[in-house]
């Protein structure tokens, strides 16, 4: 499926994931503890009663020095390569019993899960059974064997892959997938393309097609991935180290005009906030991406954080814009 639009500038790259969260003394000890993650920044914005953790798979063995919250690690967070889960609590909804934040996967939404990779999945979730994680659906449950779906704390799905090859990857678990529903995937593949990522497997279920794209740090370049047979190119996915960009098309969306997916930002559905990309200029990133003509939810002058935009994408998924480098947040820093 070819690009029909022009390419963003300023070296776009996949750079965050963000789930609202409930109660950090549960979620962090779940993604870092359980799910093998590391946090590399916080920031804090006492002024506007939120706060946000940054959070990677690093290659196993490798020591972070950085105190999250310090200029050192923003200097880290807004330049990294690879993809952060990016989680936001907004200050006293632990102390809430009503409040809940909607995980998706009820009627027409479009977030679906996260999902990590592993060796041995039967034996990763006895691990995490025993840590007293449950699960929508076990690996030997359901018509798919092999693949689990677990419940985060604020019952997120958290999918558990199987890698291709044992022994390859020595990280336990490593961040491998966010998947999101589409409507058209005319629209939404070439849509992503135009953020320098590239389709590195497709496959047509029947009823359903799952599209997988990886951001230009997570592709080998020598590789035509539109060349591969299905059984190769799920080899190469299963064996990335940083996470690809799952779009799911349910056959037929397309054909209705009435038909659209939550896009987990709507009242009493909030969950999945947005995915996020840094560029190297933000303004001139947002002149392409306002070529594209979905819009934007914050131009890069608008509201409190000026530098910093919100753009939708086909399906209204929020697409943060974010100046590589980072800009002044304004928030609360650690002096160390």
């Amino acid at each position: 499926m070819a690009s029909t639009f022009a390419k963003v500038v300023g070296r776009p790259t996949w750079q965050q994931t963000m789930l609202r969260i409930k109660d950090p003394k549960k979620s962090i000890p779940f993604y870092t503890g359980i799910m093998g993650m590391t946090v590399i920044d916080t920031l804090d914005f006492p002024q506007w009663n939120f706060k946000l953790w940054f959070l990677t798979t690093l290659p196993e063995g490798e020591t972070y020095k950085l105190t999250p919250g310090t200029k050192e690690a923003h200097d880290y967070m807004w330049s990294i390569e690879g993809t952060a889960l990016e989680l936001t609590w907004n200050y006293g909804t632990e102390k809430d019993p009503s409040q809940k934040y909607h995980p998706g996967n009820q009627r027409n939404d479009g977030f679906g899960h996260v999902a990590f990779n592993t060796d041995d999945v039967y034996a990763a979730c006895e691990k995490m059974e025993k840590a007293g994680v449950t699960f929508k659906k076990k690996p030997d449950e359901g018509r798919m064997k092999g693949i689990a779906f677990a419940y985060d704390p604020d019952g997120y799905w958290v999918e558990i892959v199987k890698r291709n090859e044992a022994g390859k990857i020595p990280n336990y678990f490593n961040f491998s997938q966010t998947m999101l529903r589409i409507k058209d995937p005319s629209k939404s593949i070439p849509f992503y393309e135009a953020f320098g990522m590239t389709v590195v497997r497709q496959k047509d279920y029947g009823d359903f097609s799952n599209y997988f794209l990886a951001s230009s740090s997570n592709v080998d370049p020598s590789i035509d991935y539109s060349s591969l047979s299905d059984d190769e190119a799920k080899a190469k996915c299963g064996m990335m180290f940083g996470p690809v960009l799952e779009l799911t098309h349910n056959h037929g969306t397309e054909k209705d005009d009435a038909f659209k997916h939550n896009n987990g930002n709507e009242d009493g559905r909030e969950g999945c906030g947005h995915i996020g990309f840094l560029v190297d200029d933000v303004y001139a990133a947002c002149d392409k991406i306002r070529e594209m003509g979905y819009g934007f939810r914050k131009e890069p002058d608008g509201g409190s954080m000026k530098g910093l935009a919100f753009a939708y994408d086909p399906d209204g998924y929020s697409i943060e814009i974010i100046k590589r480098g980072g800009i002044e947040f304004g928030d609360k820093r650690v002096e160390i």
